[in-house]
């Protein structure tokens, strides 16, 4: 069988389209393809074709990454990556994955990041979960609030037209972007992602809705979210509030948002999914165990140019370590790596002293957005202290902390 490794042309994206929604058996909706064409960026794309078919796709997206720190670093988004049932185990993803990182490598971008719709798969390219979301299932009829001081002073408006708000509610996201690893700089088009509500995929639900929060008028938070409606055997109601999204600037108007998704009429339960280990709720609700609290993967991380890459943020002590990096599918990485730093800033460059710390790409990937600790991945062996008389490991992972848990607000 011959096949044909090349970039996507812009007038191949539909075929190449198409190939990734019947590779994940996805039903298209309404006003998804037009989207998704927008924000594919086509120069990024790269196809695998059998004749004049597309059998297996990728494409990256040009991001800026939040790191700890704050500064926004050039990260290459992995995205729609497909192989064809026709075609599996023939080294087509690996020859993809080959030129993605060849390309964002020359491209001069220190990270690569994806979701992965099997996580199983993406390790032995070196990404490494370096964020988790929570989901949960509240019980509302057993659960109540203690809400911060000041919720009462904020003014809430409830719209039916999310569209009709969204300029203020991502105006409000991008003062949020710096303050939270692993959060994304949302450039044009990409306002229109939280928005997409096609009726055949509400399984019920209303349509999306939009919840404002005010102090002096101005906008300190906003919740979108749908709710399903349900009435039991005994006329009883029973909807589910299904929360898409809250972003808030402070306690008190996460307290107010929280406290209104709490008390709509007529629910019973408030599901939430893609949440922030340590979103504020968990701490303001009177019983933890009626919410079923749970959490799944979020962000993988993948150090493509490892010097920038630990160069570009900053450490949480003062840290002074040399790293044994193995990392065999990108061998210019591969080597010592000496990282001095601090919370002012770092360097990290190559080095023929003695190695302090081993690990691989992979689990430096998992510990970058500071959210996995080194003494974690230590623990299940996959770094190892080096240095004479110890201590590099615990220097290490106390450096790379993150005072708030990385996290990734939306999928791509």
């Amino acid at each position: 069988m011959t096949t044909e490794l090349r970039a996507l042309r812009p007038v191949e994206w539909d075929a190449w389209y198409d190939n990734l929604l019947r590779t994940f058996s996805v039903v298209e909706a309404a006003g998804e393809r037009d989207l998704y064409r927008e924000l594919t960026e086509t120069d990024r794309g790269l196809g695998v074709w059998d004749g004049d078919q597309p059998v297996a796709t990728a494409g990256l997206f040009s991001f800026r990454m939040t790191v700890p720190g704050g500064a926004l670093v050039p990260s290459a988004g992995v995205t729609m990556v497909s192989v064809a049932p026709t075609h599996r185990r023939r080294g087509l993803l690996r020859a993809l994955m080959r030129r993605q990182l060849d390309d964002v490598r020359e491209n001069g971008e220190p990270l690569a990041v994806l979701t992965a719709s099997e996580p199983e798969i993406y390790g032995r390219f070196g990404y490494g979960l370096a964020s988790r979301e929570m989901g949960a299932t509240i019980d509302l009829g057993r659960v109540s609030l203690d809400v911060p001081e000041g919720a009462d002073d904020i003014r809430l408006r409830l719209t039916h037209d999310p569209a009709s708000v969204s300029e203020a509610c991502e105006e409000l996201y991008g003062r949020l972007v710096p303050l939270r690893p692993g959060m994304l700089e949302r450039r044009p088009g990409w306002e229109r992602l939280p928005l997409l509500d096609p009726e055949a995929k509400r399984e019920g639900a209303s349509p999306l809705r939009c919840v404002t929060a005010e102090r002096n008028g101005e906008l300190v938070g906003y919740a979108r979210y749908a709710v399903k409606p349900a009435w039991d055997d005994h006329e009883v109601p029973r909807a589910t509030v299904l929360l898409r999204d809250l972003e808030a600037v402070d306690p008190a108007a996460h307290g107010a948002l929280w406290r209104y998704l709490f008390s709509l009429d007529l629910a019973s339960t408030l599901r939430l999914t893609a949440r922030p280990l340590d979103d504020p709720w968990l701490h303001m609700v009177s019983n933890p165990r009626r919410c079923a609290p749970y959490w799944n993967d979020g962000l993988f991380v993948r150090p493509v140019d490892v010097g920038a890459a630990l160069a570009a943020r900053t450490y949480a002590a003062p840290v002074d370590v040399v790293f044994e990096v193995e990392d065999a599918f990108c061998p210019w990485n591969t080597g010592r790596w000496r990282l001095s730093g601090d919370a002012k800033g770092a360097q990290c460059a190559p080095t023929r002293d003695a190695a302090d710390l081993a690990l691989t790409v992979r689990e430096l990937g998992a510990a970058y957005l500071g959210g996995v600790p080194l003494s974690a991945l230590a623990g299940a062996g996959r770094v190892r202290e080096l240095r004479t008389g110890g201590g590099a490991l615990r220097e290490a992972s106390t450096a790379f902390r993150s005072d708030v848990e990385p996290w990734l607000p939306h999928g791509f």
